[in-house]
């Protein structure tokens, strides 16, 4: 083979990995921390829809956290999730309000200015 053509096989390489690990910094995988000062984001939970940054429908499978639209697994162990999230107790103290909601296409964002904390 030539040089030019190891060339292309790496670039072609190099661009499969960066599309895999762009697609990994999507997930939703999410764990709870028991200290705000482990979170990446502070959370407050509101109690309507129309209150909420983001709609989170919980899913039972980590296959089924794609995407940074609302769809969350809550990983058992901090090192196995994308985002290490904080409940706080203040709306006032939070990064971030969502609102869980009971069906999978409920989820998704309500104010789009906040997509960045999750990414």
């Amino acid at each position: 083979m030539s040089y030019f053509s190891n060339l292309v096989i790496m670039r072609k390489l190099l661009y499969i990995f960066f599309l895999f690990s762009l697609h990994l910094s999507f997930s939703q995988k999410i764990f709870s921390v028991q200290y705000k000062s482990q979170a990446d984001v502070k959370i407050f939970v509101v109690e309507y829809k129309s209150q909420a940054d983001l709609c989170v429908y919980k899913v039972d499978y980590k296959s089924q956290a794609k995407g940074n639209e609302g769809l969350w697994y809550f990983e058992d162990y901090k090192s196995q999730a994308d985002k290490k999230i904080y409940f706080t107790e203040y709306k006032s103290n939070s990064d971030l309000t969502i609102f869980f909601v009971d069906y999978k296409s409920q989820a998704g964002w309500q104010d789009k200015s906040k997509k960045y904390l999750l990414y």
